[in-house]
């Protein structure tokens, strides 16, 4: 009381501040339930658009998938809805969850893409790409090599962990062997349109000039969501290392990124790796105890034995 006296409006000024602190944090948490609310709310309206499913398609649709595409669609539930179809489809017919090691092996004997042995400080998975170890020419094997790596990413997601990232080195690309633009293209679409809300950050390290041409083509292909998740990282500039360490241990990240790690790919041994994947994706799918009977999708299809739901 004796120092209110002294300095009542001290007093008072700091008991008003503190109320208003209170008064935001308190807002600012109820704000929060109720987006958290409003996104349970259109998750279930989502859920109930869709009608029946069963099979792959159930054990696909969790309710952290639905909310991957009602992000990706700025939770329109008929924007969504559309989308969700589109990919329940696509994964019908393309059926990335039985694509197995033995059938793209030979796209990744360079390392030209593979799944590197740390995550980010996220716990995120990381794919590592290196587009100037191009060793085919044919896209759509390109393509389903790059398909089946993403599926074996989110595969090695840890729980509660959505999306991945991708590390790209420049080492060795030039425009004789760059990236197709039809290929850079349908990578782009499969990302975006069938894997939405997956990646978290894809970082270009130290690409060289003549890339500046390359993606003014690229970059009218990607949605605004995913323009911004990719970021130029340039070893001299401090902000970029900065950036860097931010999302990775330096220890763990490889020297070619930044980092203190010695990165080396074994093709022999990542294929043993990705042997056993391959397993554990096959009782995940329940492929091991129902071979592919021609059934998927949002078809009718006889139900898989329960398992635990992939993160989705």
């Amino acid at each position: 009381m004796d120092m209110c006296a002294k300095d009542k409006l001290g007093c008072w000024t700091t008991l008003a501040l503190n109320n208003i602190m209170f008064f935001r944090k308190s807002h600012t948490s109820q704000d929060a339930e109720s987006v958290e609310l409003q996104h349970d709310q259109k998750t279930t309206e989502l859920k109930a658009s869709l009608g029946p499913l069963s099979g792959r398609s159930l054990q696909y649709c969790t309710d952290a998938c639905l909310k991957r595409y009602l992000e990706a669609r700025n939770w329109n539930v008929d924007k969504s809805k559309k989308m969700l179809e589109e990919t329940l489809r696509w994964r019908s017919s393309y059926k990335p969850e039985e694509i197995r090691w033995n059938e793209v092996a030979v796209e990744g004997e360079t390392g030209k893409v593979f799944r590197a042995n740390f995550h980010d400080r996220h716990g995120r998975s990381v794919l590592i790409l290196r587009p100037g170890m191009q060793n085919t020419a044919s896209l759509d094997n390109q393509i389903k090599h790059l398909v089946y790596l993403i599926e074996n990413a989110i595969l090695n997601l840890p729980e509660g962990q959505e999306q991945m990232a991708w590390l790209i080195d420049f080492t060795g690309w030039s425009l004789s062997n760059h990236v197709p633009i039809k290929s850079a293209r349908e990578t782009v679409n499969i990302l975006q349109n069938h894997y939405p809300e997956r990646l978290a950050v894809a970082f270009l390290y130290s690409p060289p000039r003549i890339f500046e041409a390359f993606w003014k083509i690229v970059k009218y292909f990607l949605d605004p969501k995913t323009f911004q998740k990719v970021k130029f990282v340039y070893p001299k500039n401090k902000d970029s290392v900065e950036l860097m360490r931010s999302y990775f241990d330096i220890d763990n990240l490889p020297t070619e990124f930044g980092g203190k790690a010695t990165l080396q790919y074994d093709h022999e041994e990542f294929s043993r790796q990705m042997a056993q994947d391959d397993v554990k994706s096959a009782k995940l799918w329940a492929l091991d105890k129902h071979p592919s009977n021609g059934f998927a999708g949002a078809e009718v299809a006889p139900e898989p034995e329960p398992l635990a739901l992939p993160v989705s």
